[in-house]
């Protein structure tokens, strides 16, 4: 797992692509947040959208798209 300082839409980008190929393997919501979870990721649930951030350390990545 790697701590991302500052906000590069690069790395976000990235992260962003690895998450969306878990989800396509994950059978449900539930089993999607837990396999990001072992890869050092987490998914707070906010009133505007979903965020991607990192775990422990609650840094924030980006927010998901809607269709994930």
């Amino acid at each position: 797992m790697s701590i991302i300082v500052n906000q590069d839409r690069f790395v976000a980008a990235q992260v962003l692509d690895i998450v969306s190929r878990e989800r396509g393997k994950s059978l449900s919501r539930r089993e999607w947040k837990h396999r990001l979870a072992g890869m050092g990721y987490g998914i707070r649930e906010t009133e505007t959208g979903d965020i991607l951030e990192t775990l422990p350390h609650r840094v924030e990545i980006c927010s998901l798209p809607a269709h994930l």
